[in-house]
């Protein structure tokens, strides 16, 4: 395994478990037992009730540039100019289609799984659990999609909980 596999694996363990604790704190239902799947399976499965559940993970950046920069990446010249040209954006207008790009791109894929949760971790620094509930009615969830639940983190270090954002 490439240690970019085993960074995207790790990354998305930490936004599973951070999502199960608060998920777990704020109804009271425990939810356990994480491991990994194959590609065809969402990236996570976890017990819930008594029943499996499964998450799939995706992280919330901004861009592909500033991904690299938050993940403490090698930047190019390139790559800084193309943050600094980000910059000039308006941050919600930002943090909206950044969120939609997400939510058009994993709509459009099938699971082998009978229950699936979309997580969406946000890992962009400038953007907030508040930010985001005050988006809330301009977020666009494609239908169909195969997400009996949509949720996201509102920070890289789960400090400021989850929103769910479907149903």
């Amino acid at each position: 395994m490439h240690q970019s596999e085993e960074e995207k694996i790790e990354l998305e363990h930490q936004a599973a478990k951070i999502f199960m604790r608060w998920y777990e704190k704020n109804t009271g239902k425990p939810i356990r037992h994480i491991w990994h799947n194959e590609p065809i399976r969402p990236d996570v499965s976890c017990m819930l009730e008594g029943e499996r559940l499964d998450l799939e993970i995706a992280h919330l950046y901004g861009s592909e540039e500033e991904a690299m920069a938050i993940l403490g990446r090698e930047l190019t010249d390139k790559t800084r100019q193309a943050i600094r040209d980000l910059a000039h954006d308006e941050v919600n207008s930002r943090l909206l289609k950044a969120l939609n790009r997400i939510l058009e791109n994993k709509s459009g894929k099938r699971y082998d799984s009978k229950r699936v949760w979309l997580v969406i971790r946000n890992a962009h620094p400038a953007w907030s659990k508040n930010e985001i509930k005050a988006l809330e009615h301009l977020i666009t969830i494609p239908e169909p999609h195969a997400f009996e639940k949509v949720w996201i983190v509102g920070d890289m270090e789960g400090k400021t909980g989850i929103v769910r954002l479907y149903p």
